[in-house]
């Protein structure tokens, strides 16, 4: 059986503009208003899903989706440094910053690690290559980073080498131990 998964990335807001770590802020006008004007682009799905996170629950209301929430695809807990910039970690605390930024297996924030992080979404992956029919997922630009080295099976510092742009899709067709992957499609394209 091949299931496909289509995660969209969420929509432009203050957090991503800042590079902060997500402080739960809204989508900005600018995001919002690119979220419905992509309504209506998407495949129908059997089961739509959503990290808990605002901008996510956000994005997809605002493409118009009735979206089920997904505990397993939060974004990152990045524990002490939530709310803060790149440059505020920096400034702070630059030696676990750069621990952090090398060491799939660092948290020196409290939070949660890169590689559990990855763990996570391979678990969650496994569970949805048992469902039969389209599912589409709105997920911090995170998870679509750990779900991409986990199908490739690539070394967890490649995660700081992918990008994934807001409001766009990234496809997984396949089952459980082979996958393939389809990255960075804009919405409405």
């Amino acid at each position: 059986m091949t299931s496909r998964i289509t995660l969209i990335s969420p929509a432009m807001n203050r957090s991503l503009r800042e590079t902060r770590f997500d402080d739960g802020a809204p989508l900005d006008p600018s995001g919002r208003a690119g979220a419905e004007s992509a309504a209506g682009s998407l495949r129908a799905a059997d089961r739509v899903l959503v990290s808990p996170t605002a901008r996510c629950r956000e994005t997809a209301c605002a493409l118009g989706l009735a979206a089920a929430p997904e505990p397993e695809l939060a974004g990152l807990d990045m524990g002490r440094w939530r709310g803060l910039t790149l440059d505020e970690v920096m400034a702070r605390e630059p030696e676990q910053l750069m621990s952090w930024l090398s060491d799939p297996d660092a948290a020196p924030h409290g939070g949660e690690s890169v590689r559990a992080l990855c763990e996570r979404a391979a678990r969650w992956l496994n569970a949805a290559a048992a469902f039969e029919g389209r599912t589409l997922a709105v997920v911090e630009q995170e998870i679509v980073r750990a779900l991409a080295v986990t199908v490739l099976g690539v070394p967890g510092p490649a995660f700081w080498r992918l990008d994934v742009p807001p409001l766009t899709a990234t496809d997984l067709s396949g089952q459980s131990g082979r996958w393939n992957l389809r990255l960075g499609r804009e919405l409405g394209a």
